[in-house]
Parts: structure tokens; C-alpha cells; sequence
């Protein structure tokens, strides 16, 4: 394959007729049929075509997406994006030119002997349940088999923790309301981390309670600033995510945990403990749960670590007569989790299919971090090495808002920071790198993110 460079190479586009992206995308495919373009020539990158063609650097970036759409080209990490011929066996196409790291999600993997091992742990359980797992009602808090199940999957982070302490809940957002319900009344208090997770913004929001926001620093939820606020504040909980928070990565110590551990045993409030990516990092730190049992609601979703489908997450609580209580409050907002999701979680984990799943996603991690080190400026990215989110920081005279409307305009969506502050958000953005569904796509949209950081916001405006 040639890899020599398109040096003086500018599309032929006419600025009269519909967008000029599509006109930019239009020219590549005719010069890739005409010969002019071979196959593996390296095009301009976006940037520097932006400025030979006098336009907007987004429009080139929108372009770009569309011929990848088209598979008329391709990027490659570290090299640039190359041309590739239409008889060439096409890698996956986008669905549409849109890059979207506004979600987080665990990246796909692609393993197609677990995916068969997925869908037959599905379609097993019929053989064993029959018609009843379709046709009956659980006890709000699951059955004993998906409870011993989600005692199993804690074990690795709760050494001790049995199946009578473990609730299954309809996912961790259900999880949350049911301990929130419990532990609190409309006007409560209870403290936060200065970035939260949106989704218990808007269930405080829903049961009217006042979140307090707590300093953090590079190892996330500070304990001084803990102790203060139970002083002044009088809170009823505490809400916090020890490990690869979200949206920063921020990952407490063995220390930091025993410090937060001992102010809210010494002030009796509650913990709840968020451990969504807590099975990611190969090597473990022990929960809060596990530090101060007799005071932590310990929520342990699936979703980020084995399938965002299920809507599945185990409730660890203090005791078997607790467990009772929050049966009651799972009842009474939502019934019970999906019998039939319990049961699909329940085979896989029981049969170790999620322990290759969790394995799998942590391997596609690893390579999608990687091809975000070779992309993005180390010096602005926050991020724990085994997280698939990335904290972005930017620095004048880019602000959040410009950046993500630029993003946008190229068919990249990110996070701002806004969604996680309740008050003075900074200059950030965050950025996920599972939901695209190829590394090729993800090389795309951080490419667009690099090139967009190297040149001030009015550079990258542009227009003629």
C-alpha cells in the first residue's frame, strides 16, 4: 500500500450548492474514482485544509466524517487519515457522521465466541425456569438465587458480605432512590462530591433534598471538608463515588477511604457508596462498605462492568433487618427489578461468563486508552489508566461551552462540565470513549478534539 502524502491536493467544490462539507466529501469520492487520489494517499490534515480552503475548521471535520462514512477514507493513530479504495473490504461503517462521547457506556468488544456464550446463557433459561420466570412476581429485593449471585459478584470488593445483606434493584438509579427514600425526608440534607453524578442530581431533585457539595482533590471526596460540613450541616448521608469518579477519574487511597471512613463513623451519617466502576481496576482497593459496614449502602450497578441492558444492581445494606426496610421502599417505587434481567445476570455470573465479559471490556479499555495517549495532550487530561472517561481540561481562551458547540458543529458530542456542578462549574469537558462502536470511530472523533485544541477558538471559526 502507497503511503506517500496529497502535498498540494484541494477538492474541487462548488460553494453555491448545499453544504459545503457534503461538497468537500463529494470531491474526495470523485477524485478516488478518477485516480487522482490513490489508494493509502494521506490527506491534508483537517486543520491545515481548513486554512488552505479559507473555512471553518468543522466544516473540514464534518466532511472528513461523512467520507468515513462513506468509507472513502480512514484514520490511523498517529499518522493522519488516509484513502482507501472503495473495492477494499470496508471496516464498520458509522451509522451517521456523529461521534458521540456524551455517553458513557463500556466500550464493545469483539469476541465472538462470548457473544455466543452471552445469547446462549440467555436462551438456558427457559430449560431452567420455564414459564414461571415469565409469569410470576419476585419479592421485591430478588429471588435467593439472584441475591446469592449478587453476594457473589460483591465478594471480590465486600469479602464478607452474605446474601441476606444483598438487595437486587432495577438498575443502580433504582437502587439509589430506594436508599434515598429510606434515609431521608423532602428538605433533608445530604453531602456530595463538587461533581456529582447527574442522575442523583435529578433524584434529589425528585424528593426535594438539598445536596451540599464537598471539595475534592486528585484523590476525590476530601475528608477535612467531609468533617466540616457534618458539623455545619447536619446531613443525613453522605453520596460518593470512591473509585473512577465521575466525571473525574478521581480514585481514593487505601488512606483517604479509612479517613472518610472514620469522620462518618464518628459523626453517624450514612454513606452511599456509588461503585459503578469499582471492578474495573485489576487490583482492588476495599469499598467503604467494607471499611464501615454498619453505615454503608454500597451500590453495585452492572451496568458499566458487564451490560448497560440489563438494568441490574445489587444493594449491599448494613444488615438483614435493614434489608427488609429497603425491600419496602423497592416495592413501593418500583416493584421489583425485571425477574427475567435478574435471572440473564444470574447465569452469567454464576457460570463465570461475566467475570470474561468484565475481562473483555477491560481489555478494549486498555486499547481505547491508548489510542487516546497518542492523541491527546497529556498535560490536559485527568484520568485513572483503567477508566473508558476522560476528564478534559481546557485552558483560555477556550471555554467549556465554545469548545463543546465546535465539537458539535464536527460531529463530536461531549460532556460539560455543568451537568456535574452544582455551583461554578470549571473549564472541562468530559469525554467517553466506549460509545463508539469501533477504534477507528474513536480515532476520528479524538483527532477532531486534538486538532480543535491546537488553535484558539477564533482560528477554528473561520469562515469566508
Amino acid at each position: 500500500m502507497d503511503t506517500d502524502i496529497v502535498g498540494d491536493w484541494l477538492p474541487s467544490i462548488n460553494r453555491e450548492d448545499g453544504p459545503l462539507y457534503l461538497s468537500i466529501a463529494d470531491a474526495i469520492a470523485a477524485d478516488v474514482a478518477s485516480g487522482k487520489l490513490r489508494d493509502g494517499v494521506r490527506l491534508p490534515a483537517q486543520r491545515v485544509l481548513a486554512e488552505l480552503l479559507g473555512i471553518d475548521f468543522t466544516t473540514v471535520s464534518r466532511a472528513y466524517a461523512e467520507a468515513r462514512r462513506r468509507n472513502l477514507i480512514e484514520s490511523r493513530v498517529g499518522q493522519g487519515t488516509f484513502v482507501r479504495m472503495p473495492h477494499r473490504r470496508p471496516t464498520e461503517p458509522l451509522p451517521s457522521g456523529m461521534v458521540d462521547m456524551s455517553m458513557n457506556l463500556p466500550p464493545r468488544f469483539e469476541n465472538a465466541d462470548l457473544a455466543t456464550r452471552l445469547w446462549t446463557g440467555i436462551a438456558s433459561l427457559e430449560e431452567r425456569s420455564g414459564l414461571d420466570l415469565l409469569l410470576r412476581y419476585q419479592e421485591p429485593g430478588g429471588g435467593a438465587a439472584d441475591r446469592l449471585a449478587g453476594a457473589q459478584w460483591l465478594s471480590a470488593r465486600l469479602p464478607v458480605i452474605s446474601a441476606e445483606r444483598v438487595l437486587v434493584c432495577p438498575g443502580a438509579q433504582g437502587a439509589l432512590l430506594a436508599v434515598a427514600g429510606l434515609l431521608t425526608a423532602p428538605g433533608d440534607t445530604i453531602l456530595v462530591e463538587e461533581l456529582v453524578y447527574p442522575g442523583f442530581r435529578a433524584l434529589a431533585g425528585q424528593l426535594r433534598l438539598r445536596l451540599v457539595a464537598l471539595r475534592m482533590d486528585r484523590e476525590g471526596l476530601d475528608p477535612e471538608a467531609f468533617d466540616a460540613a457534618c458539623r455545619s450541616e447536619r446531613p443525613k448521608a453522605i453520596y460518593c463515588t470512591p473509585t473512577m469518579h465521575n466525571p473525574t477519574t478521581a480514585t481514593m487511597s487505601l488512606g483517604r477511604r479509612q479517613a472518610v471512613a472514620e469522620v462518618a463513623r464518628r459523626h453517624g451519617v450514612p454513606i452511599i457508596e456509588d461503585d459503578a466502576y469499582g471492578p474495573l481496576p485489576r487490583e482492588t482497593l476495599p469499598a467503604l462498605a467494607a471499611l464501615v459496614p454498619e453505615m454503608t449502602y454500597y451500590v453495585g450497578g452492572l451496568a458499566k462492568t458487564l451490560s448497560p441492558a440489563l438494568r441490574i444492581a445489587y444493594l449491599a445494606v448494613p444488615d438483614a433487618r435493614i434489608a427488609i426496610r429497603v425491600a419496602g421502599a423497592i416495592r413501593a417505587t418500583s416493584a421489583m427489578a425485571s425477574p427475567v434481567t435478574a435471572a440473564v445476570a444470574t447465569r452469567w455470573i454464576t457460570d463465570g461468563t461475566a467475570a470474561e465479559v468484565l475481562d473483555a471490556i477491560r481489555a478494549e479499555t486498555a486499547a481505547r486508552r491508548a489510542i487516546a495517549a497518542q492523541i491527546l495532550p497529556s498535560d490536559k487530561v485527568v484520568a485513572h489508566p483503567e477508566s473508558f472517561h476522560l476528564w478534559l481540561q481546557l485552558q483560555a481562551p477556550w471555554t467549556r461551552g465554545e469548545f463543546a458547540t465546535r465539537l458539535r458543529s464536527a460531529e463530536v458530542g461531549v460532556v460539560m462540565s455543568d451537568a456535574f456542578a452544582l455551583s461554578h462549574p470549571p473549564e472541562a469537558v468530559r469525554l467517553g470513549l466506549g460509545a463508539a462502536r469501533t477504534r477507528e470511530e474513536l480515532t476520528h472523533g479524538l483527532q477532531v478534539i486534538a486538532d480543535l485544541l491546537d488553535q484558539p477558538p477564533a482560528m477554528s471559526s473561520m469562515v469566508i
